[in-house]
């Protein structure tokens, strides 16, 4: 039954009907049979059966034999399934020929489309909070080398909660220069102490001159003040070019000389207290 049920699954893939693939089964049987057996025999209504055999006849899968009654055969399988196969290659070869038509006309389009962009497809603008805290996220995960960060108040995500960040340090460098006023805060000095445990590189200054993030090189990510939009959402500035990104990296580096490390800044704000 299995093997049965796995013939009329198989004929029915490559393109017979139900009833087609059922009656060609049952047409194998023996060496001939009538309509009505093969009707009986294949469980296919009598008002059915004389359209199937003869489509089975038209598709070269049986043969019919005149007579008082006419008896049908079934045509040797190699014949029969090879012809659908052969069917099936001719379909595949004008699908293929379609196609690679298809690919020819269109590549053009696609080469010229690359040579017209933009001017500031390179720039994009953030604004709140949810969304910022989303984009830094996905940012970390696609750090491949380097990642140098100002961080000063507000912050969209704050230093403690920021669980992607302490887990992208085990494949980059990374390195904030951070506000000492951030310090003040005992939840945000045990986050920026976990993200040192973790392997950040550290140190502190009075102020900054606004929050950024350079990575890899190439991308900038920077919070300027909205004269526009007011209230505790935030905006930032994304531009993706290697040529800005080396400017503020050479800022960076001039701020990283002069700051000073975790252990002098949490004594610095001890003696200021």
């Amino acid at each position: 039954m299995e093997a049965y049920t796995q013939s009329i699954a198989e004929l029915t893939s490559l393109g017979l009907t139900t009833y087609e693939a059922k009656a060609y089964v049952a047409l194998l049987g023996r060496d001939s049979f009538t309509a009505a057996e093969i009707a009986r025999r294949a469980a296919i209504p009598r008002a059915r059966i004389y359209d199937v055999l003869r489509s089975l006849i038209d598709r070269g899968f049986a043969s019919s034999w005149p007579g008082a009654v006419i008896r049908y055969s079934a045509m040797p399988p190699a014949a029969a399934v090879g012809r659908l196969l052969d069917e099936h290659r001719s379909r595949m070869k004008d699908i293929e020929s379609t196609g690679s038509d298809l690919i020819d006309r269109l590549e053009p389009e696609f080469d010229s489309g690359r040579d017209h962009t933009e001017p500031l497809d390179f720039t994009q603008v953030l604004r709140g909070n949810a969304t910022i805290s989303q984009y830094t996220a996905e940012i970390s995960e696609k750090v491949r080398e380097e990642i140098l960060v100002f961080t000063k108040p507000p912050i969209a995500l704050p230093v403690q909660e920021n669980v992607t960040g302490i887990a992208g340090l085990k494949r980059y460098r990374a390195r904030s220069i951070y506000e000492i006023g951030l310090l003040s805060d005992p939840a945000t000095v045990e986050g920026i102490r976990r993200f040192i445990e973790a392997g950040e590189e550290a140190r502190f200054v009075e102020e900054l001159p606004l929050k950024m993030g350079i990575v890899d090189r190439s991308l900038v990510m920077f919070a300027l003040d909205d004269p526009v939009a007011s209230g505790a959402e935030a905006t930032m500035m994304v531009v993706e070019h290697p040529a800005l990104a080396a400017a503020l990296r050479v800022t960076f580096e001039a701020m990283w000389e002069q700051a000073i490390t975790f252990e002098k800044a949490l004594q610095a704000l001890d003696i200021a207290r």
